[in-house]
């Protein structure tokens, strides 16, 4: 089965899945057992019709074709049976089965054309997101990097979180965001951020000038497409900047959920700007972007995710808080970080993201710092935590 069968099939996707494979025999057996238990005056003939069209959407089309001639058989066996064969009662039904299996065949056809296309068009959509949303490396500038895009729908990779991170003559700079929408046009939004971001870190001497750049390439591509609606959003994005060798980080936020330091000692600080911003490309003419500075200690990591994390919810709608589910864990690095938050998500959603998550962490090593520091992993609330 296709990943859309999956999903339609929902959480209890195995049991569904082999109920689904055996319900087009089971209705032709049912069909069967009623027809020759019943009296003639009572037919069976809309679970044999029913067989092929419940397969159509579900199975290949050599299935397709087998349950409806099993149907059309069945029918034929059961008339050959009672005698009545020959009546022309019975070819109607045979007909009507015959007519409803070949509709079925064709459906099957629709679907599977579909899915192909859908199937295509994702693929495209990933190997663009992917092409413009590479992975950083994990050593940059001295600083320790990892990043995590995790997709709502499994198996996805497409929607509008971004990031992305430069070694340059200013220092490590570092970008974080989310696109407003989703599909294609909010891969090609994440590419002009992304390729505005790049050339801007390079040149621009101000954190601030990075930003205004970035104001500019989305304003640029609003004026340049012909459908504005396709891309009247804007992008909430964290900006930030590492020089060289000092324990300082500078940012500006345009109105994205804060960042949050977490301290050697499992203290969690939220990075909140002095004064808040306006998204990215809104266009409303606020005044100039300003930068805050906060210390970046040895053993300290810097933690930027999208709203997909802040705003998970549990079967009782409580919101995910990343500041207090960190607070108090140590990690060996940013990677672990990452791998521990994800799996803590998913046990606060059940699994059911409904929003994409983007996960940046950067971390500077202390001094005579071990390579692996004791880890708390994060668990469920109830639970006994274990090293």
């Amino acid at each position: 089965m296709g990943k859309w069968e999956r999903r339609w099939l929902g959480p209890d996707g195995a049991v569904s899945r082999r109920f689904v494979r055996v319900l087009p025999v089971a209705m032709i057996v049912a069909g069967v057992v009623f027809d020759v238990f019943t009296p003639p005056s009572y037919t069976a003939i809309p679970m044999f019709a029913a067989a092929p069209l419940i397969a159509a959407p579900f199975f290949d089309m050599g299935t397709t074709i087998r349950i409806g001639i099993a149907s059309v058989l069945a029918v034929a066996g059961i008339r050959l049976y009672t005698g009545d064969l020959v009546e022309v009662v019975s070819f109607i039904e045979m007909v009507t089965v015959l007519t409803v299996a070949v509709q079925a065949c064709v459906i099957n056809r629709v679907v599977r054309r579909g899915s192909d296309q859908l199937a295509s068009a994702r693929i495209i959509a990933e190997t663009a997101m992917r092409a413009v949303l590479p992975a950083p490396p994990e050593r940059l500038g001295g600083l320790q990097v990892a990043a995590r895009y995790e997709a709502a729908q499994a198996d996805e990779f497409v929607g509008g979180d971004l990031f992305a991170a430069a070694d340059t003559p200013y220092g490590v700079r570092l970008v974080l965001g989310d696109v407003r929408g989703k599909g294609l046009e909010a891969v090609g939004a994440v590419a002009v951020v992304i390729g505005a971001f790049r050339e801007a870190a390079e040149q621009e001497k101000s954190l601030e000038g990075v930003a205004q750049r970035l104001e500019r390439a989305l304003a640029r591509e609003s004026v340049r497409r012909s459908n504005l609606d396709a891309f009247e959003g804007f992008v909430t994005a964290v900006l930030a900047e590492i020089p060289p060798g000092a324990q300082r980080v500078r940012m500006v936020n345009r109105g994205h959920p804060d960042p949050l330091l977490l301290h050697g000692d499992g203290v969690v600080e939220a990075l909140t700007p002095t004064e808040p911003a306006l998204p990215l490309g809104m266009d409303l003419g606020v005044r100039p972007d300003r930068s805050d500075d906060w210390e970046l200690p040895a053993g300290g990591t810097l933690l930027f995710y999208t709203d997909g994390l802040s705003e998970a919810r549990n079967a009782d709608g409580v919101f995910y808080d990343p500041a207090e589910r960190l607070r108090g864990r140590l990690f060996p690095g940013p990677e672990e970080l990452l791998s521990a938050l994800t799996d803590d998500v998913r046990l606060h959603t059940g699994g059911e993201s409904t929003d994409d998550m983007a996960l940046l962490a950067v971390a500077r090593p202390g001094k005579g710092q071990p390579d692996r520091r004791r880890t708390v992993k994060i668990v469920k609330r109830g639970t006994t935590l274990r090293d």
